[in-house]
């Protein structure tokens, strides 16, 4: 693409774009080494930075691939245009003044530092839209440990759930 003319800045913000939609976070390294390429391409350009372009596009070639955050941002997009915007609950709203706090907000609210693993069951979308999951994560590189991360504290979730009764 650079013999044939291409802007090579161009070519540098596609990669972004690929890192971002199509490696996403199964190579958490992927976007950096993208945003790389094109700084290099800005401070150094040619002919010293093409082959910031070449370890880029062959690194993203390369890695784990995985659209499941572009999957999400996209059905969260239709939930909001669908339902519109849904008012943030209220324990996890700032309480700066005395009214806020009077009208209940951040009453209830769990700070996750304060609990073992920093996890806690509560809450942090809105009631219309509260058992909805917008990401599902691959079982390819970095979201597979996601995935599993996901699945501990859900099970931990349904077991807390069923000793509450």
């Amino acid at each position: 693409m650079l013999v044939a003319g291409e802007d090579p800045l161009f070519i540098a913000r596609r990669m972004i774009r690929f890192a971002s939609e199509d490696v996403g976070i199964a190579d958490t390294n992927a976007l950096q080494v993208a945003l790389n390429a094109f700084e290099a391409w800005e401070k150094i350009g040619p002919p010293e930075a093409e082959l910031a372009l070449v370890e880029a596009a062959v690194y993203l070639a390369t890695a784990p691939k995985s659209n499941a955050l572009y999957v999400a941002e996209m059905a969260v997009k239709k939930e909001i245009k669908k339902s519109g915007a849904l008012a943030v609950p209220l324990h996890i709203r700032n309480a700066p003044t005395k009214l806020m706090k009077e009208l209940g907000y951040s009453r209830g609210y769990l700070y996750p530092h304060n609990y073992p693993d920093a996890k806690v069951d509560q809450e942090y979308l809105p009631e219309q839209i509260k058992n909805s999951i917008f990401y599902h994560p691959t079982d390819r590189g970095m979201e597979r440990e996601i995935k599993r991360r996901m699945e501990i504290y859900s099970v931990k979730k349904e077991t807390d759930k069923k000793q509450e009764k």
